[in-house]
């Protein structure tokens, strides 16, 4: 008996042996991906890299092994680069090699390769193409970009003027007024701000994004192999994504029932024509799952991303109110008391400018960036770097990059000016990414940014709840996305 039970122990530690021995083969089967931490099988560098912190611990790693290395998430190898003279080599010097969208299984089974943000290849350029050309388009259309702008922002500052300067949580309302601008080119109307279907899907995009920068999040896309069969939180995205689907797919069906050919009302229309023109090419993108997934894709990112700096943006504002005085007296002297700011504005006013891409540059919305891979073997400074690589481009890296801003974890508008106070471009301002994976919404992001900063301060003077030295900057959640903390604020009529 004694015997036996020595047997079954020698087996099941050479079955152990031989398990870790096969996934070590794994781990190392890159060759040459550049040097980090040593991984353990199976875990990966998960002792290293915390869940609830994944950018703040990789950017310690960098302190060891430089500008570019390697971290297994998991069992899965993912190269880093930090800085920007890394990140443009990769994604600007060779954005070709470096264009595949990288891994991201939290939300991948939700998309499965369709929809241009997490497409590759053929489709993914095919999609770009159409998307880029249809939102050019809608900017130049019969109601430009800008004038939709203009007018979502004067909805806004007339719920602002309703708090009679009361405290309010501008979460919501903000979310509203930047969701409706990309609504109005995506389902060609706008929603009522009470609707109560349009609050629920503010709701379900602001938890997504919550979601997505959990821990869970994180453990699910380092496990997915395991944890898509085990209930708990990191399901909770899924299904929430799968919500926000249907309410596309029934918004893809009205447009369906009215659609003339003549006269496309927006992008939906737009997409549903082709797909009329494309219907004997069995090979087309223009289908049905591409066209709910794409369009889900505008309207999540021209929601969120945006909105979630406005809100960041008010609360730097309130901390420094010398800045907010002197982007009062811009406005005053530029636009005056009563004409609707324009974009044309914008380069009348450098120190207002200055300030939006100082908030875009320490909000860092999205500081991991989102994945990308190899497209084709690469060779790499110096390492290898097999297809199908998965790359984090940390864009918090570049906006932070002490090369390149004087005071990288300081607010400093001056960071984006001149000795004479003119406006001054930095090349490692990369909130929207970089080469051909940039931002598609990029152009509208920067209009609105400008456009609903200038409207607000034009009309309120902001006022905290606690002094301005209490006020506390640091995210609500910090993962995939830095999530703005909530705060109340009081709007003081000018």
């Amino acid at each position: 008996m004694e015997l036996g039970g020595a047997f079954t122990i020698f087996l099941a530690l050479c079955l152990s042996c031989l398990l870790i021995l096969i996934a070590w083969k794994q781990i190392n089967k890159g060759g040459m991906l550049p040097p980090g931490p040593t991984p353990i099988p199976f875990l990966g560098n998960l002792i290293q890299i915390r869940t609830d912190a994944t950018f703040q611990s990789l950017m310690k790693l960098r302190e060891k092994y430089g500008q570019v290395f390697t971290v297994y998430m998991g069992p899965r190898p993912v190269v880093v680069l930090c800085g920007h003279e890394a990140v443009k080599e990769a994604l600007v010097d060779r954005a070709d090699e470096f264009s595949g969208r990288g891994e991201l299984a939290s939300v991948e089974r939700n998309f499965q390769g369709y929809g241009v943000a997490l497409a590759n290849g053929e489709r993914w350029k095919i999609l770009r193409r159409f998307s880029l050309t249809i939102l050019r388009d809608f900017g130049m259309g019969k109601r430009s970009i800008e004038e939709r702008i203009q007018e979502e922002a004067g909805f806004l500052l007339e719920e602002f003027r309703k708090s009679k300067g009361a405290p309010i949580e501008p979460t919501f309302l903000l979310g509203r007024t930047v969701s409706n601008v990309i609504s109005s080119v995506v389902f060609g109307s706008r929603f009522d701000y009470e609707d109560k279907q349009f609050l629920k899907l503010l709701q379900m995009i602001n938890e997504s994004f919550i979601e997505m920068s959990t821990p869970w999040a994180q453990l699910y896309d380092m496990y997915s192999g395991i944890m898509q069969y085990l209930p708990g939180r990191h399901n909770r995205i899924y299904y929430l994504v799968e919500e926000l689907k249907d309410f596309v797919a029934s918004r893809v069906k009205k447009n369906e029932a009215s659609l003339d050919p003549q006269n496309p009302r927006d992008f939906i229309d737009c997409f549903l024509i082709k797909m009329h023109q494309d219907k004997n090419n069995p090979h087309t993108e223009f289908n049905l799952k591409n066209l709910v997934l794409t369009t889900l894709n505008l309207f999540f990112a021209g929601t969120e991303t945006v909105s979630s700096t406005l809100r960041y943006g008010l609360l730097l504002l309130m901390k420094y109110p010398e800045v907010e005085a002197k982007i009062h007296e811009e406005i005053d002297q530029v636009i005056g008391a009563h004409r609707i700011p324009s974009v044309n504005d914008r380069v009348k006013m450098p120190y207002t400018d200055a300030v939006i891409h100082e908030i875009q540059r320490l909000t860092d919305i999205v500081p991991m960036g989102v994945p990308h891979n190899v497209i084709r073997d690469t060779h790499f400074r110096g390492y290898f770097l097999p297809k199908g690589t998965n790359v984090f481009p940390m864009l918090g890296s570049v906006l932070r990059d002490p090369k390149y801003f004087r005071y990288p974890d300081t607010f400093y508008p001056q960071h984006f000016l001149d000795e004479q106070g003119c406006f001054k471009k930095n090349e490692a301002f990369v909130p929207f990414s970089s080469g051909k994976r940039v931002c598609l919404g990029e152009s509208m992001a920067r209009m609105e940014l400008f456009l609903y900063f200038t409207s607000i301060l034009q009309n309120f003077s902001l006022r905290p709840l606690v002094p301005p030295a209490d006020i506390d900057i640091t995210p609500k959640v910090s993962g995939f996305g830095n999530i703005p903390p909530t705060y109340e604020l009081c709007l003081v009529s000018r």
